[in-house]
């Protein structure tokens, strides 16, 4: 490459005449500037990342964002777009510069019945569109645990996976159209409902999934899909891991794409859950070493799929394959076997220091990956607990390691980088991913950068450097592989 990219370091001071250029194109009310009002832009919600900037701007409109980014672009401000700011890869901490929040381009633009499509700006908030989705009778499936404060612009931007990629697929599966305002200003209008549109490059690709890097995603049309009719919840014990994939085959050669989601867990994570969040409950009378939480549903009024789900994991049992099973009998049953799942994270947070690794490998290497890894772990640190668990279906696991009892957090966390290095070198060799679906953002970018080929990297440096010559687009992530 002939120049290199603005690495975003430091911040850039603003003279007042270009903060008052960033205002009038803000709008009202469109920018925040005192530290105090600053402060929640530049922390990342774990704490792990301080970032800094000198001005954020909101404002409420594509043209009042596009406004703001040729200013920038005109004078080399880096920008730093913001949905929620509920990522775990620190993509949206900035490095000096701006803070450009989409937080106030929250309108649902169209509903359309028919084409099962929606249209809505980037700072919608995920759990709004699925009701609006639901109020027309229809399904967005995206869903994950932040569902109730991240944003769908931050969602695309680092092509959010969730409980129901199984099914539905990732992010990138569930957009058919964007609008981007791009580095120089430039708004590129792409909001097309279309299922099929063979005219060249699929440009809304390149946006999603790439944390802001390329462009400011500032709208989508999302797919929708039938309102399930039908649904059951179940959750299934067993004594290995081995059954527990086993079981994922059956059900899933059973009931095809009405499996919804299948996902594991071990042991710990329900005792750590049941001791650290309240209203939890363990569905057994007896403790099991795995566990499978699986979900179908139907768009139609199938009174069979309780039988089906029932006969199903009853020869499971028969068999010796799983050793309990519940199928959940009401609504609060169902939304408490979920919050089993969905809440070890939180939980994890309340016993103590955690390495974490958001992986996939295929299916077909689950098993493998699990042992080997918890080879690896033991033998930097015999007392190590682990809490393994994730959507299986789609072969996306985290890999969380809690500290040991007795343990400081400091010596514990001490041995982080040795045995994430040799279990990322293990998800490689297994042509798996070390990043599944929480993107790169500032903490993996020397993952990327290990882990890439020459050949990718130079197409994602190519690319970066064609869309925005300038390295102002979220600088410092990504492709920016070094400090």
């Amino acid at each position: 490459m002939n120049r290199p990219l603005n690495d975003g370091k430091g911040t850039m001071a603003l003279n007042e005449t270009i903060l008052a250029r960033l205002r009038k194109a803000a709008g009202p009310n469109g920018w925040l500037e005192t530290p105090q009002e600053i402060e929640p832009y530049i922390l990342e919600q774990r704490g792990y990342y301080r970032g800094a900037c000198d001005f954020v701007a909101r404002p409420a409109s594509t043209e009042a964002v596009a406004a703001v980014v040729s200013i920038c672009a005109q004078e080399g401000i880096p920008i730093t777009p913001q949905s929620g700011n509920t990522g775990l890869m620190g993509g949206g901490v900035p490095n000096g510069g701006i803070v450009l929040s989409l937080s106030r381009l929250n309108r649902v633009r169209e509903v359309d019945r028919l084409n099962y499509t929606m249209t809505v700006e980037a700072g919608c908030i995920l759990a709004d569109i699925q009701a609006a989705a639901k109020d027309a009778d229809c399904l967005f499936p995206l869903s994950l645990g932040a569902e109730g404060s991240c944003q769908i612009g931050g969602n695309l931007s680092t092509n959010a996976g969730g409980v129901n990629v199984l099914r539905y697929g990732n992010a990138r599966d569930l957009v058919l159209g964007l609008e981007v305002v791009l580095p120089d200003g430039r708004i590129w209008n792409g909001l097309r409902g279309l299922r099929k549109d063979n005219t060249g490059y699929d440009l809304k690709q390149l946006f999603v999934g790439a944390e802001g890097t390329l462009g400011i995603i500032t709208a989508a049309v999302l797919k929708l899909f039938p309102y399930p009719k039908s649904k059951e919840t179940a959750m299934a014990a067993a004594g290995n891991l081995q059954d527990i994939l086993t079981l994922f085959m059956r059900i899933r050669n059973c009931f095809g794409e009405t499996l919804t989601a299948f996902e594991f867990m071990p042991r710990l994570a329900i005792d750590i859950v049941t001791r650290h969040i309240p209203d939890t409950a363990d569905p057994f009378d007896e403790p099991y070493p795995h566990y499978a939480l699986i979900e179908l549903s139907s768009a139609r009024a199938d009174e069979t799929l309780r039988d089906a789900l029932e006969t199903a994991l009853g020869a499971a049992l028969e068999d010796g394959t799983i050793l309990n099973a519940v199928v959940a009998s009401s609504e609060a049953q169902t939304n408490g076997l979920w919050r089993l799942r969905e809440t070890i994270p939180e939980a994890e947070k309340k016993e103590g220091a955690s390495i974490k690794h958001d992986v996939a490998v295929p299916v077909s290497k689950v098993i493998e990956f699990l042992d080997r890894a918890a080879t690896i772990a033991r033998s930097i640190e015999p007392d190590i607990r682990l809490v393994s668990f994730g959507h299986l279906g789609d072969g996306n696991i985290h890999f969380n390691l809690s500290q040991p009892l007795g343990m400081s957090a400091e010596d514990y966390l001490a041995h982080r980088h040795e045995i994430s290095r040799q279990v990322l070198d293990l998800v490689v060799s297994l042509g798996g991913s070390f990043s599944a679906e929480h993107g790169i953002g500032r903490q993996k970018r020397k993952e990327l950068n290990l882990y890439k080929s020459e050949v990718e990297k130079d197409l994602m440096q190519s690319l970066k450097h064609t869309l925005d010559p300038a390295g102002i687009m979220n600088p410092g992530k990504v492709v920016n592989a070094e400090e």
